[in-house]
């Protein structure tokens, strides 16, 4: 595509304002739309919420009793062309008369996977694709849709408090807090933005966690899961009084007693029989059938055995690590990552991206290891 500054501009626009739905839209992706006529913005709109309407349809709704004809569509991602909770959005684009779209990312999935690209092409509408900086904007707003779309698996982001010293525990196991209230609190934002939050047993018995996103800002809250071969999960944990009301998944092996995995289905938990030799691979089975249930992101949040077993399996797709101005020393203290990991520095996982910003005391350090 041969871009314009214009182009530019309002193609960013609409991938700015699909930011908007984070959270809110699931399993949809985000997608925000801007109309153009005659150099003059007259329609905005973004996915808003899950069976409400699209983008597109926002946007041309947003510009009243404007005549669209002739106009532009800047679209963060390709047009849905199939019938879902709501009509195609090809279809409002080919009937508003806008002459031109310009696309910043496609969609992956089945459904699409270029079909509407090609619908409003044979309906005489011109179609252009962007390239380099927005296209990657626009595709990593959506990694886990992406990834789920590709693969049938959840994208995984990794997330841990260490110290200077890279710690995540003291030798004893205490670990509140090493990160500030700030990090506590923007960690459960990102909570509320996944559909699953994933513990190992270890974390679990040791901490008693809710799994839930505690801010008055959270839009929902996430499944919460516990990788637990033996079925050690104690029916009277917070998980399990909870798991009436707010989805819980326990990651079993083949190893675990009958008698305990009864009595958590019983308590209300959904029982996963993950299969495999050994931890990587029951890490993949698991991830499959986490994926099979509609579960499209994971917040990793440990424990350090649980971590090394995703990051040996290849699940991990971005880190995020809260730095804090701590020492704590002690060879038994524990890493953030344990697992077989990598017997040489050159075949350590390089992060395609990194990028550093400072909450309260402490340091976000962000890494992006893949891309979908």
């Amino acid at each position: 595509m041969q871009r314009t500054e214009t182009d530019h501009v309002h193609l960013a626009r609409a991938i700015e304002l699909a930011e908007l739905g984070v959270g809110r839209v699931h399993p949809n992706p985000v997608v925000g739309a801007v109309v153009v006529k005659d150099g003059t913005v007259v329609g905005e709109g973004h996915h808003a919420e899950f069976g409400g309407p699209h983008a597109e349809r926002a946007a041309l709704a947003a510009c009243g009793d404007a005549d669209v004809r002739g106009a532009t569509m800047y679209v963060s991602l390709e047009p849905c062309c199939h019938t879902g909770k709501t009509p195609p959005c090809t279809e409002a684009i080919v009937e508003a008369g806008i002459a031109r779209v310009v696309v910043a990312a496609d969609d992956p999935s089945e459904k699409a996977a270029g079909r509407g690209l090609g619908i409003l092409r044979d309906e005489g509408v011109q179609v252009d694709v962007a390239g380099g900086e927005l296209a990657a904007r626009a595709r990593l707003q959506n990694q886990a849709f992406r990834k789920h779309a590709r693969t049938g698996r959840p994208w995984v982001l990794f997330k841990s408090a260490m110290t200077l010293d890279g710690k995540v525990a003291t030798k004893t196991g205490d670990s509140k807090w090493i990160s500030s209230e700030e990090s506590r609190e923007l960690a459960h934002w990102w909570r509320s933005t996944v559909d699953a939050v994933v513990v190992g047993i270890g974390t679990a018995l040791a901490d008693d966690p809710q799994l839930t996103s505690r801010i008055e800002r959270a839009t929902r809250q996430p499944r919460r899961v516990v990788f637990d071969s033996e079925a050690r999960l104690p029916l009277d944990s917070a998980l399990i009084a909870a798991a009436p009301e707010l989805p819980l998944s326990v990651i079993v092996s083949r190893a675990a007693p009958r008698t305990a995995t009864d009595a958590l289905e019983m308590a209300g938990a959904d029982v996963i029989v993950a299969a495999g030799e050994n931890e990587p691979a029951r890490v993949r089975s698991a991830l499959a059938a986490l994926g099979d249930r509609g579960i499209a992101s994971i917040l990793l949040e440990g424990g350090p055995r649980l971590a090394g077993a995703f990051l040996d399996a290849g699940e991990i797709d971005e880190v995020r690590l809260f730095l804090a101005p701590l020492l704590l020393g002690g060879r038994s203290a524990r890493d953030p990552l344990e697992g077989e990991g990598a017997e040489t520095i050159s075949e350590a996982l390089r992060a395609l991206t990194l990028e550093t910003e400072r909450i309260a005391d402490d340091i976000l350090i962000s890494a992006r290891l893949r891309e979908w």
